[in-house]
Formats: C-alpha cells, sequence, structure tokens
C-alpha cells in the first residue's frame, strides 16, 4: 500500500519554467512537496507542448482531462489526493465543486501566481488613461469570480505583500485563508559574484517576458515608441535586445536593426542573456504579482531600471538595485546613466544581492509554507467551520456550475 500523500496539481497549461514565471514558480512548488516525500500529479485539459518541463523525468505522473466529462469524476476518486493545488481560479471554478463531491477531505489550494483581477483593472484603468484604484475591483466580474473562488478554497498562496494587503484590508479576508509565499530561490554567495561577468565585460540593454502576457507586450511597444529613440539619440552604438517566449507577428514586425532594437525571440537561456546585459528595461505600465524578469536579473548581477507596478513587492524597504521611474524621458535619462556609470552600477548590483538574500532566499518560506498545509491537514474540519462565506458560496457554485457542467455533458454525448 502506497503511504506517500499524494498532491493533484490541475493546471490551466503544461508548466514551462523556461517560458515564464509562472512556469518556474509551479516547478518550485512542486519541488517543495517533492523534498518532503508527496506523490505528485499533474493535470490538465491543455495540449502538450514542445517547451513544457519534463515531468516524467522528474518522477510526476502525467494526466491529461476533461472539463465538464464525468471521467474527471472516476480519475480523482480513484487517486483519492490529500491536496488538491488549482494554478488559476479558472482551474477551480471548473473542477473545484467536482474535488469537493468526490474527496471532501482534500485540502484545496488555490496558486494565484498574481491577482488576475488587480492586472485586468489596472490594464482597463491604463487604456483609459487614469489611475487604478481599488475601487475599480468592485465593478470587476474578474475580481467577484477571484474572490469567490479564494473563499471557498482551504487556503490561497498570494505571491505579494500588496496583494496580500488588499485581501485582507481591501476585501475583509481572514488570514487564515491566504499564506504569503513569494518566489523562492537559492542565496547569492560570494563565488555566486565572483563568477558574474563584471561591468566592463557587459554590454547592451536587454529585456524579457512572455509575449503572450499583455503587460509585457505593451512594455516593448513603450521601450520602442518612447525610451528607446532618447536612449539611442545620446548612446548611437547602444543596442537592445527583446527576449521572450511565443512572439507574435505584431512583435516581430516591432524588429529594426537600423535603429538598433532587436526583436530575439525565446531566449536559449534566459540567465545568460541576463547575465551578459550591463542593464535591464522593465516598463511595466500595468500588471500584478511579482515579476520574475526583476527577480533574475538581481540573480545575475544585473542592476535594472523599472517603474513603480515593476517594483511592486520586490524591495519591501530595500534600496532598489537600479532606478525607479514612471516617466519615459526620465526612465531613458536612467539608463543612459546606469549604463556608464560603474560606480554606481556596482552599487546597484549589491542592492540586488541584498533583496535577494534578505527576501527571496530565506528557507523558511518553504519550511513554513510546509507546515501550514500538515496543519491545515490535521484540523480540516475545524478550519472549514470558520469559513461560512466559503461553504455558502461552495454551495450555490455545485446548484448552478455544477449542473451547466452536467448539462454539457450530457450535450457532449
Amino acid at each position: 500500500m502506497n503511504t506517500h500523500k499524494q498532491l493533484l496539481i490541475i493546471g490551466t497549461v503544461w508548466p514551462e519554467p523556461a517560458s515564464s514565471a509562472a512556469g518556474r514558480r509551479m516547478m518550485q512548488l512542486i519541488a517543495l512537496f517533492q523534498d518532503e516525500g508527496w506523490n505528485v500529479t499533474f493535470a490538465s485539459t491543455a495540449a502538450k507542448t514542445k517547451h513544457m518541463a519534463d515531468l516524467d523525468e522528474l518522477n510526476i505522473r502525467v494526466v491529461p482531462v476533461q472539463m465538464n466529462s464525468v471521467t474527471f469524476d472516476s480519475f480523482i476518486s480513484n487517486l483519492q489526493p490529500d491536496v488538491v493545488m488549482f494554478d488559476r481560479f479558472i482551474v477551480e471554478e471548473q473542477f473545484g465543486w467536482r474535488v469537493a463531491e468526490q474527496c471532501p477531505q482534500a485540502l484545496r489550494l488555490l496558486d494565484t501566481e498574481d491577482l488576475h483581477c488587480v492586472r485586468r483593472s489596472r490594464e482597463e484603468a491604463f487604456k483609459h488613461n487614469r489611475k487604478f484604484h481599488p475601487d475599480d475591483l468592485l465593478k470587476s466580474e474578474s475580481a467577484k469570480r477571484e474572490i469567490a473562488s479564494i473563499f471557498r478554497c482551504d487556503l490561497s498562496l498570494i505571491i505579494s505583500e500588496y496583494e496580500m494587503e488588499l485581501l485582507q484590508g481591501f476585501f475583509g479576508i481572514d488570514s487564515s485563508l491566504l499564506h504569503y509565499l513569494p518566489f523562492m530561490v537559492d542565496p547569492i554567495e560570494e563565488e555566486d559574484m565572483r563568477r558574474w561577468p563584471e561591468f566592463n565585460e557587459r554590454s547592451h540593454f536587454m529585456t524579457i517576458g512572455n509575449f503572450r502576457h499583455a503587460p509585457n507586450m505593451d512594455a516593448v511597444h513603450y521601450l520602442r515608441e518612447k525610451v528607446w529613440p532618447i536612449i539611442s539619440q545620446k548612446m548611437p552604438e547602444a543596442e537592445l535586445y527583446v527576449y521572450g517566449a511565443y512572439p507574435s507577428k505584431q512583435a516581430r514586425d516591432l524588429h529594426q536593426p537600423s535603429k538598433r532594437f532587436y526583436i530575439s525571440g525565446r531566449a536559449k537561456s534566459a540567465h545568460e542573456v541576463m547575465q551578459n546585459a550591463r542593464i535591464c528595461l522593465a516598463p511595466l505600465r500595468f500588471g500584478a504579482g511579482l515579476k520574475g524578469k526583476l527577480v533574475e536579473a538581481m540573480q545575475c548581477g544585473t542592476p535594472s531600471i523599472t517603474t513603480s507596478t515593476g517594483a511592486e513587492g520586490i524591495a519591501g524597504g530595500f534600496e532598489w538595485p537600479g532606478i525607479l521611474t514612471d516617466q519615459p524621458e526620465k526612465f531613458a535619462e536612467a539608463a543612459v546613466k546606469l549604463y556608464t556609470d560603474k560606480s554606481s552600477w556596482e552599487a546597484a548590483q549589491q542592492c540586488g544581492v541584498e533583496i535577494i538574500n534578505k527576501r527571496f532566499a530565506d528557507p523558511h518560506l518553504g519550511f513554513g509554507f510546509m507546515e501550514k498545509i500538515n496543519f491545515l491537514m490535521a484540523n480540516i474540519d475545524q478550519h472549514r467551520k470558520t469559513n461560512f462565506t466559503g461553504a455558502m458560496l461552495m454551495h450555490h457554485t455545485a446548484a448552478s456550475t455544477k449542473y451547466m457542467a452536467k448539462w454539457i455533458e450530457e450535450k457532449n454525448e
């Protein structure tokens, strides 16, 4: 008899750690459970891709599943997982009620990645040329759905302190339903720093990000139209390389070698191109969560210039490893200054080391999370008694989403 605890992850997509911060985050979470001896099964309705992680090699069971199908009920009933993790709220909407019916004692865990409702509301405010305010979320259908999903789950992982404060202070969600868990990385040691290329060994500017992610695509347009012309005028020999998975035709059309603005597509090694660049540019004008490119820049000893949105939730009171500004002219001026000033560049690099080692390399992050999981598993009935709102929302989900799904299931048959 298999005595190992069972984790089932239901993903919107198969994890691609080389394509996105979300993919790397998922692999970090899987590693935490495997290090504690858990068996892991990853299920998804998505088509497999050539860039997905080799889950079989990592001893992770891979199971394609269908939406609106009773076959999922049979699958999860046979598996009887101890914990089920949904990688987005839309997955919880589809499968949460089925998990609750077939495995009522299973802990339901939501990995938010970032708060989608915040990202979408900020994008909407940006399109209308106004500042985002939390009150915007009160009119957001996405917020209603995402907050309901957080209430229905036993625990939700929140990656940003800003989002933790928003959920508790603005939406009134009890802290027992939330767990702050940012990116978890290895500390930067002196030996690591000695291997970094030095200031004079690095050249050019770069940025990186999945082109399917709207904030990244907007940042590339912003660089191309507002920032790069100023930098290029002041530094005629400077080059900017834009890396990212899944570049669209719209993205490729921004490629302009005559202006030394290069759309380079997927990087063979994101770490390598980041570490060889002198400056990372990330003029993100909307978004949510933590920006993986900026954390990776610090891991590579690469100073960065970004916006208040880009830096959100990362520095935590420490000095930024580069420069923060929301104005295109100041952004370009900062880029030129940091690129040419060795002493400022080296000081910024050290700030990044401090942030990584004091904010994201704390081993207690992973230990604390697994302790929370074990505690909730042992006290799940009492935990759920204190979450009447979640029980109420699950009841109404079972009375609406469930029967819509069953109608679709019958129709498909």
